[in-house]
Protein backbone atom coordinates (compact mmCIF):
# COMPACT_ATOMS: atom_id res chain seq x y z
CA UNK A 1 0.00 0.00 0.00
CA UNK A 2 1.59 3.33 -0.80
CA UNK A 3 0.65 6.32 1.40
CA UNK A 4 0.38 9.87 0.10
CA UNK A 5 1.29 12.15 2.33
CA UNK A 6 0.13 16.02 2.72
CA UNK A 7 2.83 18.44 1.45
CA UNK A 8 1.11 20.43 4.46
CA UNK A 9 0.76 17.63 6.83
CA UNK A 10 0.96 18.96 10.51
CA UNK A 11 1.56 17.22 13.71
CA UNK A 12 -0.62 14.94 14.97
CA UNK A 13 -0.30 15.82 18.42
CA UNK A 14 1.71 19.16 20.60
CA UNK A 15 5.18 19.09 19.36
CA UNK A 16 8.35 17.90 21.91
CA UNK A 17 9.08 21.87 22.42
CA UNK A 18 5.91 22.56 23.79
CA UNK A 19 5.98 18.95 25.89
CA UNK A 20 8.71 19.17 27.02
CA UNK A 21 7.94 23.71 28.17
CA UNK A 22 5.02 21.75 29.66
CA UNK A 23 6.75 19.29 31.48
CA UNK A 24 9.78 21.47 32.96
CA UNK A 25 7.12 24.07 33.73
CA UNK A 26 5.20 21.28 35.51
CA UNK A 27 8.17 19.83 37.32
CA UNK A 28 9.18 23.62 38.47
CA UNK A 29 5.80 24.28 39.68
CA UNK A 30 5.61 21.05 41.72
CA UNK A 31 9.11 21.55 43.18
CA UNK A 32 8.38 25.22 44.27
CA UNK A 33 4.43 23.97 45.58
CA UNK A 34 6.49 21.36 47.94
CA UNK A 35 8.71 24.45 48.91
CA UNK A 36 5.97 27.25 49.45
CA UNK A 37 4.18 24.47 51.49
CA UNK A 38 6.79 23.54 53.49
CA UNK A 39 8.02 27.60 53.89
CA UNK A 40 4.63 28.44 54.91
CA UNK A 41 4.23 25.10 57.69
CA UNK A 42 7.28 26.10 58.82
CA UNK A 43 7.07 29.63 59.16
CA UNK A 44 3.97 29.56 60.91
CA UNK A 45 4.94 27.19 63.38
CA UNK A 46 8.25 28.72 63.83
CA UNK A 47 6.14 31.86 64.99
CA UNK A 48 3.61 30.38 67.18
CA UNK A 49 6.09 28.13 68.55
CA UNK A 50 7.92 31.21 69.33
CA UNK A 51 4.55 33.32 70.80
CA UNK A 52 3.72 30.62 72.70
CA UNK A 53 7.24 30.44 74.52
CA UNK A 54 7.24 34.08 74.78
CA UNK A 55 3.73 33.88 76.64
CA UNK A 56 4.91 30.99 78.94
CA UNK A 57 7.83 33.01 80.00
CA UNK A 58 6.06 36.37 80.59
CA UNK A 59 3.05 34.92 83.22
CA UNK A 60 6.41 32.89 84.38
CA UNK A 61 7.78 36.12 85.45
CA UNK A 62 4.80 38.01 86.13
CA UNK A 63 3.88 35.35 89.08
CA UNK A 64 7.89 34.99 90.30
CA UNK A 65 7.87 38.31 90.77
CA UNK A 66 4.24 38.28 92.36
CA UNK A 67 5.28 35.75 94.68
CA UNK A 68 7.51 38.17 96.79
CA UNK A 69 3.90 39.22 98.09
CA UNK A 70 3.53 38.00 101.79
CA UNK A 71 -0.44 38.61 101.42
CA UNK A 72 -3.57 38.44 99.23
CA UNK A 73 -3.05 39.94 96.00
CA UNK A 74 -4.00 44.51 96.00
CA UNK A 75 -3.12 46.97 93.35
CA UNK A 76 -0.49 48.49 95.71
CA UNK A 77 1.38 45.17 96.57
CA UNK A 78 0.71 44.02 93.02
CA UNK A 79 2.13 47.56 91.49
CA UNK A 80 5.17 47.04 94.24
CA UNK A 81 6.19 43.23 93.23
CA UNK A 82 5.58 44.13 89.78
CA UNK A 83 8.14 47.14 89.61
CA UNK A 84 9.72 46.38 92.51
CA UNK A 85 9.25 49.94 94.01
CA UNK A 86 8.96 51.15 97.60
CA UNK A 87 6.08 51.91 99.36
CA UNK A 88 6.35 55.73 98.59
CA UNK A 89 6.25 55.10 94.30
CA UNK A 90 2.40 53.42 95.04
CA UNK A 91 0.69 56.62 95.79
CA UNK A 92 0.97 57.65 92.14
CA UNK A 93 -1.48 55.33 91.27
CA UNK A 94 -5.21 54.51 92.35
CA UNK A 95 -7.00 51.46 91.61
CA UNK A 96 -8.38 52.14 88.17
CA UNK A 97 -4.51 53.06 86.62
CA UNK A 98 -2.80 50.48 84.11
CA UNK A 99 0.29 49.63 83.10
CA UNK A 100 0.28 51.22 79.55
CA UNK A 101 2.16 54.39 79.25
CA UNK A 102 3.29 55.04 82.83
CA UNK A 103 5.50 52.21 84.06
CA UNK A 104 6.80 51.29 80.55
CA UNK A 105 9.62 53.40 81.77
CA UNK A 106 10.51 51.10 85.49
CA UNK A 107 12.37 48.26 82.81
CA UNK A 108 12.29 46.29 79.66
CA UNK A 109 9.98 43.90 81.21
CA UNK A 110 7.40 46.04 82.32
CA UNK A 111 7.64 47.88 79.04
CA UNK A 112 6.73 44.47 77.18
CA UNK A 113 3.22 44.32 78.83
CA UNK A 114 2.57 47.31 77.56
CA UNK A 115 2.06 46.08 74.01
CA UNK A 116 -1.34 46.58 72.50
CA UNK A 117 -1.73 42.81 71.67
CA UNK A 118 -1.24 41.58 75.43
CA UNK A 119 -3.65 41.89 77.97
CA UNK A 120 -2.11 41.00 81.26
CA UNK A 121 -5.05 40.71 83.99
CA UNK A 122 -4.28 40.11 87.68
CA UNK A 123 -7.02 38.58 90.33
CA UNK A 124 -7.07 38.38 94.06
CA UNK A 125 -8.34 34.56 95.60
CA UNK A 126 -11.92 35.85 94.95
CA UNK A 127 -11.21 36.03 91.18
CA UNK A 128 -11.82 39.83 91.49
CA UNK A 129 -9.58 42.18 88.99
CA UNK A 130 -6.94 44.27 91.29
CA UNK A 131 -4.70 44.87 88.36
CA UNK A 132 -4.82 44.97 84.09
CA UNK A 133 -2.45 46.32 81.65
CA UNK A 134 -5.20 46.68 79.18
CA UNK A 135 -8.25 49.18 79.54
CA UNK A 136 -10.64 45.90 78.26
CA UNK A 137 -12.44 43.62 81.36
CA UNK A 138 -11.50 40.27 80.81
CA UNK A 139 -13.09 37.88 83.86
CA UNK A 140 -10.54 34.37 84.94
CA UNK A 141 -11.32 31.96 82.46
CA UNK A 142 -10.41 28.99 85.57
CA UNK A 143 -8.21 28.65 88.52
CA UNK A 144 -6.10 25.77 87.63
CA UNK A 145 -3.22 26.70 85.61
CA UNK A 146 -3.87 26.52 81.78
CA UNK A 147 -0.61 26.45 79.93
CA UNK A 148 -0.62 29.00 76.44
CA UNK A 149 -2.94 27.57 73.69
CA UNK A 150 -4.92 29.52 71.01
CA UNK A 151 -8.56 30.31 72.02
CA UNK A 152 -10.88 32.70 71.39
CA UNK A 153 -11.93 35.18 73.56
CA UNK A 154 -14.17 38.39 72.99
CA UNK A 155 -14.37 37.61 69.28
CA UNK A 156 -10.65 37.71 69.01
CA UNK A 157 -8.25 34.50 68.39
CA UNK A 158 -4.92 34.52 70.44
CA UNK A 159 -3.23 32.89 73.22
CA UNK A 160 -4.48 32.20 76.54
CA UNK A 161 -2.54 31.54 79.71
CA UNK A 162 -3.45 31.51 83.52
CA UNK A 163 -1.39 30.42 86.56
CA UNK A 164 -2.23 30.61 90.00
CA UNK A 165 0.42 32.91 92.08
CA UNK A 166 1.76 31.20 95.51
CA UNK A 167 3.47 33.54 97.98
CA UNK A 168 7.31 32.35 98.52
CA UNK A 169 7.05 32.87 102.62
CA UNK A 170 3.81 31.22 102.74
CA UNK A 171 3.55 29.17 100.47
CA UNK A 172 -0.30 29.90 100.31
CA UNK A 173 -2.23 30.74 97.27
CA UNK A 174 -2.49 34.46 97.19
CA UNK A 175 -3.76 35.18 93.73
CA UNK A 176 -4.06 34.19 89.94
CA UNK A 177 -2.57 35.49 86.73
CA UNK A 178 -4.76 35.74 83.41
CA UNK A 179 -2.23 36.41 79.81
CA UNK A 180 -3.95 36.92 76.52
CA UNK A 181 -2.29 37.81 73.70
CA UNK A 182 -4.12 38.21 70.52
CA UNK A 183 -2.52 36.89 67.14
CA UNK A 184 -4.24 39.77 65.14
CA UNK A 185 -1.20 40.86 63.69
CA UNK A 186 0.52 37.27 63.47
CA UNK A 187 -2.69 36.65 60.93
CA UNK A 188 -2.28 39.38 58.98
CA UNK A 189 1.40 38.23 58.39
CA UNK A 190 -0.07 34.48 57.45
CA UNK A 191 -2.14 36.22 54.88
CA UNK A 192 0.42 38.35 53.58
CA UNK A 193 2.89 35.28 53.44
CA UNK A 194 0.34 33.41 51.73
CA UNK A 195 -0.30 36.00 49.08
CA UNK A 196 3.48 36.32 48.70
CA UNK A 197 3.74 32.31 47.91
CA UNK A 198 0.82 31.88 45.53
CA UNK A 199 1.97 35.19 43.61
CA UNK A 200 5.75 33.94 43.67
CA UNK A 201 4.39 30.47 42.58
CA UNK A 202 2.57 31.94 39.67
CA UNK A 203 5.00 34.18 38.53
CA UNK A 204 7.50 31.46 38.74
CA UNK A 205 4.87 29.28 36.33
CA UNK A 206 4.96 32.02 33.95
CA UNK A 207 8.61 32.43 33.64
CA UNK A 208 9.33 29.04 33.67
CA UNK A 209 6.84 27.98 31.24
CA UNK A 210 8.26 31.44 28.73
CA UNK A 211 11.99 30.09 29.67
CA UNK A 212 11.20 26.61 29.36
CA UNK A 213 10.05 27.09 25.80
CA UNK A 214 12.64 29.44 24.87
CA UNK A 215 15.31 26.78 26.05
CA UNK A 216 13.24 23.82 24.64
CA UNK A 217 13.24 25.60 21.28
CA UNK A 218 16.90 26.11 21.29
CA UNK A 219 18.20 22.94 22.35
CA UNK A 220 15.80 21.04 20.29
CA UNK A 221 16.12 23.61 16.82
CA UNK A 222 18.81 20.69 15.77
CA UNK A 223 15.96 18.19 15.98
CA UNK A 224 13.33 20.67 13.55
CA UNK A 225 16.16 20.83 11.21
CA UNK A 226 16.51 17.30 11.28
CA UNK A 227 12.86 17.14 11.14
CA UNK A 228 12.69 19.80 7.93
CA UNK A 229 15.08 18.15 6.42
CA UNK A 230 13.19 14.49 6.57
CA UNK A 231 10.21 16.30 4.91
CA UNK A 232 11.83 18.04 2.20
CA UNK A 233 13.36 14.82 1.13
CA UNK A 234 10.74 12.53 1.56
CA UNK A 235 8.99 15.13 -1.06
CA UNK A 236 11.54 15.60 -3.39
CA UNK A 237 13.78 12.73 -2.82
CA UNK A 238 15.97 13.71 -5.64
CA UNK A 239 16.47 17.13 -3.60
CA UNK A 240 20.28 18.01 -2.92
CA UNK A 241 19.78 18.81 0.56
CA UNK A 242 21.60 17.99 3.88
CA UNK A 243 21.24 19.02 7.44
CA UNK A 244 22.96 22.71 8.58
CA UNK A 245 25.88 22.17 9.96
CA UNK A 246 25.33 21.90 14.20
CA UNK A 247 28.45 22.82 16.61
CA UNK A 248 26.61 21.86 19.71
CA UNK A 249 29.30 18.89 20.24
CA UNK A 250 26.34 16.29 21.36
CA UNK A 251 24.49 13.89 20.47
CA UNK A 252 22.12 15.71 18.02
CA UNK A 253 25.31 17.13 16.51
CA UNK A 254 26.17 13.36 15.91
CA UNK A 255 23.00 12.47 14.82
CA UNK A 256 22.85 15.14 11.96
CA UNK A 257 26.07 14.44 10.94
CA UNK A 258 25.21 10.56 10.57
CA UNK A 259 22.40 11.48 9.02
CA UNK A 260 24.30 13.42 6.45
CA UNK A 261 26.37 10.33 5.96
CA UNK A 262 23.29 8.29 5.41
CA UNK A 263 21.57 10.53 2.53
CA UNK A 264 25.25 11.25 0.83
CA UNK A 265 25.25 6.76 0.74
CA UNK A 266 21.66 6.47 -0.05
CA UNK A 267 22.37 8.97 -2.38
CA UNK A 268 25.08 7.17 -4.26
CA UNK A 269 24.13 4.02 -3.92
CA UNK A 270 20.91 5.14 -5.99
CA UNK A 271 22.93 7.12 -8.74
CA UNK A 272 25.47 3.72 -9.12
CA UNK A 273 22.17 2.01 -9.62
CA UNK A 274 21.20 4.67 -12.61
CA UNK A 275 24.23 4.89 -13.66
CA UNK A 276 24.39 0.82 -13.86
CA UNK A 277 20.81 0.52 -15.73
CA UNK A 278 21.79 3.40 -18.14
CA UNK A 279 25.50 1.75 -18.73
CA UNK A 280 24.44 -1.68 -19.47
CA UNK A 281 20.68 -0.69 -21.49
CA UNK A 282 23.32 1.46 -23.27
CA UNK A 283 26.48 -1.51 -23.98
CA UNK A 284 24.03 -3.83 -24.42
CA UNK A 285 21.78 -2.14 -27.21
CA UNK A 286 24.70 -3.05 -29.35
CA UNK A 287 24.93 -7.07 -29.00
CA UNK A 288 21.71 -7.10 -28.68
CA UNK A 289 21.32 -5.68 -31.92
CA UNK A 290 23.91 -7.81 -33.77
CA UNK A 291 22.18 -11.09 -32.23
CA UNK A 292 18.75 -9.88 -33.27
CA UNK A 293 20.06 -9.13 -36.98
CA UNK A 294 21.61 -12.44 -37.45
CA UNK A 295 18.26 -14.18 -36.13
CA UNK A 296 16.32 -12.46 -38.29
CA UNK A 297 18.40 -13.02 -41.73
CA UNK A 298 18.48 -16.69 -40.26
CA UNK A 299 14.91 -16.89 -39.77
CA UNK A 300 14.38 -15.43 -43.36
CA UNK A 301 16.29 -17.64 -45.33
CA UNK A 302 20.12 -18.13 -43.64
CA UNK A 303 18.71 -21.21 -41.70
CA UNK A 304 19.11 -23.05 -45.25
CA UNK A 305 22.70 -22.32 -45.96
CA UNK A 306 25.31 -24.31 -43.29
CA UNK A 307 27.72 -21.45 -44.00
CA UNK A 308 25.25 -18.67 -43.06
CA UNK A 309 23.91 -20.93 -40.24
CA UNK A 310 27.37 -21.53 -38.64
CA UNK A 311 28.70 -17.89 -38.98
CA UNK A 312 25.35 -16.60 -37.63
CA UNK A 313 25.44 -18.66 -34.62
CA UNK A 314 29.34 -18.00 -33.96
CA UNK A 315 28.60 -14.44 -34.07
CA UNK A 316 25.63 -14.90 -31.51
CA UNK A 317 27.84 -16.81 -29.06
CA UNK A 318 30.58 -14.37 -29.36
CA UNK A 319 27.77 -11.58 -29.01
CA UNK A 320 26.49 -13.36 -25.69
CA UNK A 321 29.98 -13.93 -24.10
CA UNK A 322 30.28 -10.12 -24.71
CA UNK A 323 27.00 -9.59 -22.80
CA UNK A 324 27.96 -11.87 -19.64
CA UNK A 325 31.71 -10.08 -19.35
CA UNK A 326 29.86 -6.95 -19.69
CA UNK A 327 27.21 -7.61 -16.81
CA UNK A 328 29.74 -9.70 -14.43
CA UNK A 329 32.29 -6.12 -14.99
CA UNK A 330 29.42 -3.91 -14.08
CA UNK A 331 28.78 -6.20 -10.82
CA UNK A 332 32.34 -5.77 -10.31
CA UNK A 333 32.59 -1.86 -10.70
CA UNK A 334 29.35 -1.68 -8.75
CA UNK A 335 30.67 -3.73 -5.67
CA UNK A 336 34.00 -1.75 -6.18
CA UNK A 337 31.70 1.62 -5.27
CA UNK A 338 30.73 -0.78 -1.64
CA UNK A 339 33.83 -1.83 -0.47
CA UNK A 340 33.78 0.27 2.66
CA UNK A 341 30.38 -1.60 4.02
CA UNK A 342 31.55 -5.04 3.14
CA UNK A 343 35.66 -5.08 3.46
CA UNK A 344 36.21 -2.34 5.39
CA UNK A 345 38.76 -4.43 7.46
CA UNK A 346 40.20 -7.22 5.29
CA UNK A 347 43.89 -7.40 4.64
CA UNK A 348 46.16 -9.09 2.41
CA UNK A 349 49.90 -10.02 1.97
CA UNK A 350 51.28 -7.55 -0.40
CA UNK A 351 54.91 -10.24 -1.67
CA UNK A 352 52.56 -13.25 -1.46
CA UNK A 353 49.70 -12.13 -3.94
CA UNK A 354 51.97 -10.82 -5.98
CA UNK A 355 54.06 -13.25 -7.11
CA UNK A 356 50.80 -15.41 -7.26
CA UNK A 357 49.24 -13.39 -10.33
CA UNK A 358 52.73 -13.06 -11.60
CA UNK A 359 53.41 -16.67 -11.88
CA UNK A 360 49.63 -17.02 -13.45
CA UNK A 361 50.42 -15.05 -16.17
CA UNK A 362 53.59 -16.60 -16.92
CA UNK A 363 51.97 -19.73 -17.41
CA UNK A 364 49.10 -18.15 -19.31
CA UNK A 365 51.26 -16.28 -21.27
CA UNK A 366 54.63 -18.18 -22.34
CA UNK A 367 55.37 -16.53 -25.40
CA UNK A 368 56.03 -12.95 -22.86
CA UNK A 369 58.69 -12.56 -20.82
CA UNK A 370 57.94 -11.31 -17.27
CA UNK A 371 60.36 -9.76 -14.75
CA UNK A 372 59.86 -8.99 -11.35
CA UNK A 373 62.25 -6.34 -9.71
CA UNK A 374 61.49 -6.91 -5.21
CA UNK A 375 62.99 -4.26 -3.28
CA UNK A 376 60.99 -5.58 -0.02
CA UNK A 377 62.59 -7.17 2.24
CA UNK A 378 60.12 -8.53 4.43
CA UNK A 379 56.47 -9.22 3.89
CA UNK A 380 53.76 -6.32 3.85
CA UNK A 381 50.02 -6.41 5.26
CA UNK A 382 48.00 -4.56 3.00
CA UNK A 383 44.45 -2.85 3.90
CA UNK A 384 42.81 -4.32 0.75
CA UNK A 385 40.79 -7.78 0.01
CA UNK A 386 42.77 -10.48 -1.14
CA UNK A 387 40.70 -10.87 -4.20
CA UNK A 388 40.50 -7.36 -4.84
CA UNK A 389 44.25 -6.65 -4.94
CA UNK A 390 44.58 -9.83 -7.20
CA UNK A 391 41.61 -8.13 -9.79
CA UNK A 392 43.39 -5.15 -9.65
CA UNK A 393 46.75 -6.79 -10.65
CA UNK A 394 45.12 -9.17 -13.73
CA UNK A 395 42.90 -6.10 -14.60
CA UNK A 396 46.52 -3.82 -15.31
CA UNK A 397 48.57 -7.06 -16.54
CA UNK A 398 46.14 -8.16 -18.89
CA UNK A 399 45.93 -4.31 -20.59
CA UNK A 400 49.62 -4.69 -20.63
CA UNK A 401 49.42 -7.71 -22.83
CA UNK A 402 46.70 -7.16 -24.54
CA UNK A 403 48.34 -3.30 -25.69
CA UNK A 404 51.68 -5.15 -26.48
CA UNK A 405 53.28 -5.06 -30.11
CA UNK A 406 56.39 -6.64 -31.39
CA UNK A 407 57.98 -6.42 -27.89
CA UNK A 408 56.58 -8.93 -25.79
CA UNK A 409 58.09 -7.97 -22.44
CA UNK A 410 56.07 -6.92 -19.38
CA UNK A 411 58.05 -5.72 -16.15
CA UNK A 412 56.51 -5.28 -12.61
CA UNK A 413 58.61 -3.70 -9.45
CA UNK A 414 57.69 -3.71 -6.28
CA UNK A 415 58.71 -1.64 -3.02
CA UNK A 416 57.28 0.38 -0.37
CA UNK A 417 57.26 3.93 1.41
CA UNK A 418 56.36 4.53 5.22
CA UNK A 419 52.42 4.53 4.31
CA UNK A 420 52.52 2.46 0.76
CA UNK A 421 53.22 -0.34 -0.68
CA UNK A 422 54.29 0.45 -4.44
CA UNK A 423 53.78 -1.92 -7.45
CA UNK A 424 54.75 -0.18 -11.08
CA UNK A 425 53.82 -2.59 -13.93
CA UNK A 426 55.78 -1.52 -17.51
CA UNK A 427 54.77 -3.06 -21.18
CA UNK A 428 56.46 -1.86 -24.23
CA UNK A 429 53.05 -2.25 -26.80
CA UNK A 430 51.35 1.16 -28.49
CA UNK A 431 50.98 3.91 -25.75
CA UNK A 432 48.52 6.25 -25.28
CA UNK A 433 48.13 9.41 -26.71
CA UNK A 434 48.57 12.30 -24.12
CA UNK A 435 44.82 13.62 -24.51
CA UNK A 436 44.20 10.13 -23.98
CA UNK A 437 45.78 9.92 -20.88
CA UNK A 438 43.42 11.34 -18.39
CA UNK A 439 40.45 8.97 -19.64
CA UNK A 440 41.80 5.88 -19.45
CA UNK A 441 40.16 5.14 -16.28
CA UNK A 442 36.79 6.50 -17.49
CA UNK A 443 33.87 3.89 -17.64
CA UNK A 444 33.68 2.28 -20.96
CA UNK A 445 36.59 4.60 -22.87
CA UNK A 446 38.60 3.25 -25.12
CA UNK A 447 41.56 4.76 -26.52
CA UNK A 448 41.19 2.20 -29.79
CA UNK A 449 37.49 1.31 -29.82
CA UNK A 450 38.04 -0.77 -32.67
CA UNK A 451 40.85 -2.50 -31.97
CA UNK A 452 39.42 -2.37 -27.94
CA UNK A 453 36.87 -4.43 -29.53
CA UNK A 454 38.29 -7.20 -31.50
CA UNK A 455 40.95 -8.12 -28.04
CA UNK A 456 37.34 -8.04 -25.84
CA UNK A 457 37.26 -5.84 -24.21
CA UNK A 458 34.00 -3.37 -22.44
CA UNK A 459 36.42 -0.69 -21.26
CA UNK A 460 35.37 -1.03 -17.73
CA UNK A 461 38.93 -3.02 -16.71
CA UNK A 462 40.58 0.16 -15.56
CA UNK A 463 37.74 2.17 -14.09
CA UNK A 464 36.99 -0.91 -11.86
CA UNK A 465 41.11 -1.29 -10.84
CA UNK A 466 40.53 2.65 -10.01
CA UNK A 467 37.26 2.60 -7.86
CA UNK A 468 38.78 -0.65 -6.16
CA UNK A 469 41.75 1.49 -5.29
CA UNK A 470 39.91 4.87 -4.32
CA UNK A 471 37.80 2.77 -2.10
CA UNK A 472 40.89 1.06 -0.43
CA UNK A 473 42.16 4.60 0.17
CA UNK A 474 45.13 4.24 -2.61
CA UNK A 475 45.54 5.24 -6.15
CA UNK A 476 46.43 4.57 -9.50
CA UNK A 477 48.69 6.58 -11.50
CA UNK A 478 49.56 6.39 -15.39
CA UNK A 479 52.88 6.95 -17.34
CA UNK A 480 52.67 6.99 -21.20
CA UNK A 481 54.63 7.39 -24.45
CA UNK A 482 53.15 6.86 -27.63
CA UNK A 483 54.80 3.81 -29.68
CA UNK A 484 56.82 3.22 -26.51
CA UNK A 485 54.85 1.82 -23.86
CA UNK A 486 52.81 2.43 -20.60
CA UNK A 487 53.66 2.49 -16.94
CA UNK A 488 51.16 2.01 -14.49
CA UNK A 489 51.49 2.67 -10.69
CA UNK A 490 49.56 1.59 -7.80
CA UNK A 491 49.80 2.36 -4.34
CA UNK A 492 48.23 0.52 -1.86
CA UNK A 493 48.55 1.81 2.19
CA UNK A 494 49.95 -0.63 4.32
CA UNK A 495 48.33 -1.98 7.43
CA UNK A 496 50.24 -0.76 10.70
CA UNK A 497 51.48 -3.56 12.40
CA UNK A 498 50.71 -3.11 16.61
CA UNK A 499 53.67 -4.52 18.83
CA UNK A 500 52.15 -5.62 21.91
CA UNK A 501 54.67 -5.93 24.91
CA UNK A 502 55.77 -9.14 24.83
CA UNK A 503 56.46 -9.39 21.78
CA UNK A 504 58.75 -6.03 22.78
CA UNK A 505 60.32 -7.76 25.67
Amino acid sequence: MIKIFNKDKELQGPSLTIKWAFTSSFFIFVVFTIFAVITYKSSVNLIVNKERVNIANTISEVSSRLSNADEELTLVNTYRTLTESTSSDTALYDQNMTLEGNIMRIDSFISELGQPQLSLSIYNLNKKLVFKTQDVYQPLVQKKEMVPKIVTLDGENGFLSVEPVYSKESKEKIGYVQVFYQLTDFYEMRSKLLLTLIVLEIVSLVVSSILGFMLSSYFLKPLKLLRDTMDRIRQDPQAEVHVPEINSNDELADLSSMFNDMIDRIRMYVEQQERFVEDVSHELRTPVAVIEGHLNMLNRWGKDDPEILEESIAASLQEINRMKSLVQEMLDLSRAEQVDVYYSNEVSNAKEVTYQVFNNFKLLYPEFTFTLDDDLVHEKVLKIYRNHFEQILIIVLDNAVKYSTERKEVHLSISSTFNDFEIAIQDFGEGIPNEDVDKVFNRFYRVDKARARTKGGNGLGLSIAHKLLESYKGRITVESSLGKGTIFRIYIPIQEIKIDDETQN
